[in-house]
C-alpha cells in the first residue's frame, strides 16, 4: 500500500474485525483510494516532502463522497485505485443503521475532515525506517506531527514501536 509504513491499514483491519464481532457493521474506507491523480501528486518531483503532507490526498473528495454523503445514507468507497492511479470506477454504498465509518491514512489531520473519533497512530523515525517509510518522506512526518499535534488532539493515541506490543492511552477529553 502507498504511505502505510506506519500500520494505519493494520490497525484499521483489527477494527473492523472487533466491530463485526461486536455486532456492528464496519464500512471500510481507505484514504489512498483518494489520492489525487500521480501527474497532479508528483507536479514538484516525486519525493516533495511538502506535497506529499499537504496536496497528495484529495481530502475534499474524502470529505465530499464519504463522510458528508455517510449522514445521508449513502458513501462512495473508492474514488481512484492508487496502484493503476485511474478511476476506481466504485458505485455509492449504502450505509445501513448502527454502522460504523471506518477511515484510514496518513496525514488526515488539519484538513477540516468530519470525524467523531480520531486514532492516531505514532512512530519515531527509527521506527518508520523499520517498517518501510522512505527516508525522504520522515521530514513529511515530522512537519505534520509539528503542524497538526496528533498527539495532543486525537481521542486514542496508539504508539506503535513494537507492533505487537502497542501502547493505547485514550483522551477523549482533547478533541478539537
Amino acid at each position: 500500500m502507498l504511505l502505510d509504513g506506519i500500520g494505519a491499514a493494520a490497525l484499521a483491519d483489527d477494527l473492523t474485525q472487533g466491530l463485526r464481532q461486536a455486532g456492528r457493521t464496519p464500512l471500510r474506507v481507505r484514504a489512498e483510494h483518494f489520492l489525487r491523480p500521480a501527474g497532479e501528486r508528483y507536479a514538484w518531483g516525486r519525493e516533495d516532502v511538502e506535497a506529499l503532507r499537504t496536496s497528495w490526498l484529495d481530502a475534499g473528495a474524502l470529505e465530499r463522497e464519504v463522510l458528508g454523503r455517510a449522514a445521508s445514507g449513502s458513501f462512495l468507497p473508492a474514488l481512484r485505485d492508487p496502484q493503476r492511479d485511474r478511476s476506481s470506477r466504485s458505485a455509492p454504498e449504502p450505509v445501513p443503521s448502527g454502522a460504523v465509518l471506518l477511515v484510514d491514512g496518513v496525514f488526515l489531520l488539519g484538513r477540516g475532515l468530519s470525524a467523531e473519533l480520531v486514532v492516531h497512530v505514532t512512530l519515531s523515525s527509527a521506527a518508520l525506517l523499520r517498517r518501510g517509510v522512505p527516508a525522504w518522506q520522515l521530514p513529511a512526518f515530522e512537519e505534520y506531527d509539528a503542524a497538526e499535534r496528533p498527539r495532543e488532539v486525537c481521542d486514542v493515541l496508539v504508539r506503535a514501536e513494537d507492533p505487537w506490543r502497542p501502547a493505547v492511552r485514550f483522551q477523549p477529553q482533547n478533541r478539537r
